[in-house]
Formats: structure tokens, C-alpha cells, sequence
């Protein structure tokens, strides 16, 4: 068969949910999207993750087809839709803002999709019940928007998405609008019904912490291009560069810039080093590096080798956060409990070296 007349390409189909191939938006001048490859298996949960204004919802709104991608394409279960509408894209989507019809019961809302296919009022009513089951909602059905809370609004919007049994879901922050505590059980809710349902889903949110707990894939996004592409271990372990090592990550990763002797100490200046068990092969040949300790690697105590003074100690229950100067800069490190130490006291420091990570200071990159 050919691929290319079926409207497909190689490596779209099977097991394969979505694919954007050199996807690009502008906006008159202004480029808002820069060449974007990404691909996601079938029940992936593939979230996009970035600061205000990265691009990440007009990539979503482009994979919908709510925005006209500039160049590139979109295939979705295999097929392209680049110049599809919406309605022909086998897609549902979940908006911050519910969108739900006010006049129109619970039901009525989630079924409304189906009605005006012109499927049969049995089968309707059988598949709302089944989603409302799935939500945990079916007491909510003959209840109307305005008579429920932010978070049942939510799952009604989720319900509404589901009942189309689509081939793709987009979310697009549907939990901005919550507060904290709702914004706690909805992720929970969200990543139930993930692992239920084995949906394929593209999940937006400027969260790095719904980003960690719900991926199974995440991809982070600055100025419009992709800074990188994992699962949610890859991202937080080994960043490929200090943007995605500041955004992911709370507290985020320390970034201390350090003078490299002979692959094997790091001098931080102010009579602070790190000696090392060994050279490493990623540091020879370097006179500087930016050494990248995430807070729980960063360990203080009596037999720390360098002495640091803390300057502010803040204590959350479980966890206490102590910031102290190293390399002319404020680092954080997190301990478990309360912390033993006082400000103003010096305090041993340690890490792991196999934890550190290592940027090139004019780049950013990771070597």
C-alpha cells in the first residue's frame, strides 16, 4: 500500500496516536512556534510544559485545528489532518473553562456531542451512565453547572470529552481555575482515569509539579522551541540544559558555577571545593562548569567536607529548606525532618558525585 497516497507516513500508524513533523506558527512577524517534532505512542500522557507565553497552547490549539499551523504537519492515529477542521480531527478537548452549557443538566452535557450526531437516546443514556460511573458522578446527573462546585464542573467537562471515545485528548490547563486543595485531588482524578481508560492524552499546563506527577512524557518548551523531550525521570535527572534544570524541579536544581583542577575538584571560590572520587571524563579539558545539585542531593551535617553558613532556614513539616551562599550564588538544600543547625552556624556539606550534573557555561547545555 502507499503511505504517502493513504495520507500516511512512515512510522505513523500503529501504535502511534499522534506525530507533528517540522510544525511551525506565525503570527504576522512574530514566530510563535519553531519547527516542532514530537511523537507520542497510543496511551501516552503527553504533557506540554513551559513558562507564560512559550507557545505550548498554540501548539495544542494547532494539533486541534482551532490554529492554522504555518508550516509543517499534524497526523493523528496516523492520518494527516493538517488541513482538517476540529470536527474531523477524532479529537476532544477539555478547556480551563469548563465550557459547559448552564440550561442543560448534567446528562444533557455530557451527551450533547452525541445528540447532534444523531446517535440513539439508548445508547446515549447508556454510555453517559458509563462515563458517569467512570467519574464518580452519576448522583450529578439531573443537577445543572451553576448547582455544582469547580471540581465536579471539571469532571462534567471530562465526562463530555470522554463520552466521544476519541482517538486523542487535549487538555488544555484544565485545573488553572481550581483551588490548591481541588487542584491536589483533580491531578489524582486525572491520573485514575489515565490508567483506567489507557487514553491517549496531550495535556497542557505552565505546572512543572501536574507536568511530574502526570506524564508518562513530557515535553518542555521555551520561546517557542523544544528544549527537551522524556519521561518525567529523564527531565528531572539529567536536564539538557539550565532552563529545563531551573523550571523542573521545587525548589529547583542549584546552579553553582565552579572552576575545574584536573577533571577531579571543583572550586567554588570563598575556600569552598568539592574534591571528586575520580576525574571525570566530562569535565576534562574544561577551566569552568556550571554544577547543577538538585536540593535533596545537596546533604549537610558534621562530616560534610565543606563548611557552609546557613542564612535562612525554612521548616514546611516534613521537610526543612536551608539556603546558604556556594560559588557566589544563594543554592538550597533539603533535609529531611527538622533541621538540627542554626542560621548563622557553619554546617558541614556534601554531595553525591554521581548526582551532580554538569552545564557549559556560555551554552547552557548539559555536558
Amino acid at each position: 500500500m502507499d503511505m504517502s497516497a493513504a495520507g500516511m507516513t512512515p512510522g505513523a500508524g500503529t501504535g502511534t496516536a499522534m506525530q507533528i513533523r517540522a510544525l511551525g506558527k506565525s503570527f504576522g512577524s512574530i514566530e510563535v512556534l519553531k519547527s516542532i517534532d514530537v511523537e507520542m505512542r497510543q496511551g501516552d500522557f503527553l504533557v506540554l510544559v513551559g513558562p507564560s507565553g512559550c507557545g505550548k497552547s498554540t501548539l495544542l490549539n494547532c494539533i486541534a485545528g482551532l490554529e492554522e499551523a504555518s508550516t509543517g504537519q499534524v497526523f493523528i492515529a496516523g492520518r494527516d489532518v493538517t488541513q482538517e477542521p476540529p470536527r474531523d480531527r477524532d479529537i476532544a478537548m477539555v478547556f480551563q473553562s469548563y465550557a459547559l452549557y448552564p440550561t442543560m443538566s448534567v446528562a444533557e452535557n455530557i451527551g450533547f456531542g452525541m445528540k447532534i450526531r444523531r446517535v440513539p437516546r439508548d445508547r446515549i443514556a447508556a454510555r453517559v451512565g458509563e462515563v458517569a460511573e467512570l467519574l464518580q458522578i452519576s448522583h450529578l446527573l439531573d443537577r445543572r453547572p451553576g448547582q455544582l462546585s469547580g471540581g465536579q464542573r471539571q469532571r462534567v467537562a471530562m465526562g463530555r470529552a470522554l463520552v466521544r471515545d476519541p482517538a486523542l485528548f487535549l487538555f488544555d490547563e484544565p485545573l488553572s481555575n481550581l483551588d490548591a486543595k481541588l487542584r491536589v485531588e483533580m491531578r489524582a482524578e486525572i491520573k485514575r482515569l489515565h490508567e483506567t481508560t489507557a487514553a491517549s492524552i496531550v495535556y497542557v499546563t505552565h505546572d512543572q509539579v501536574e507536568a511530574m506527577t502526570l506524564a508518562t512524557r513530557i515535553v518542555v518548551l521555551k520561546d517557542g522551541a523544544i528544549q527537551q523531550v522524556g519521561t518525567p525521570e529523564e527531565i528531572y535527572d539529567r536536564p539538557a540544559n539550565t532552563f529545563v534544570a531551573d523550571f523542573i524541579g521545587s525548589p529547583p536544581m542549584n546552579l553553582v558555577p565552579a572552576t575545574v583542577q584536573d577533571a577531579s575538584r571543583l572550586d567554588f571560590g570563598d575556600g569552598h571545593r568539592l574534591d571528586l572520587p575520580a576525574p571525570l571524563d566530562a569535565l576534562r579539558g574544561r577551566d569552568r562548569v556550571t554544577v547543577g545539585i538538585r536540593p535533596e542531593d545537596m546533604v549537610l551535617g558534621q562530616d560534610g567536607a565543606v563548611q557552609v553558613v546557613p542564612s535562612l532556614i525554612e521548616m514546611t513539616g516534613a521537610d526543612s529548606y536551608v539556603s546558604f551562599a556556594l560559588g557566589g550564588v544563594t543554592v538550597t538544600a533539603r533535609t529531611p525532618g527538622r533541621f538540627a543547625g542554626a542560621r548563622g552556624t557553619p554546617v558541614g556539606f556534601r554531595a553525591d558525585a554521581d548526582r551532580l550534573s554538569f552545564f557549559d557555561p556560555a551554552s547552557g547545555q548539559r555536558i
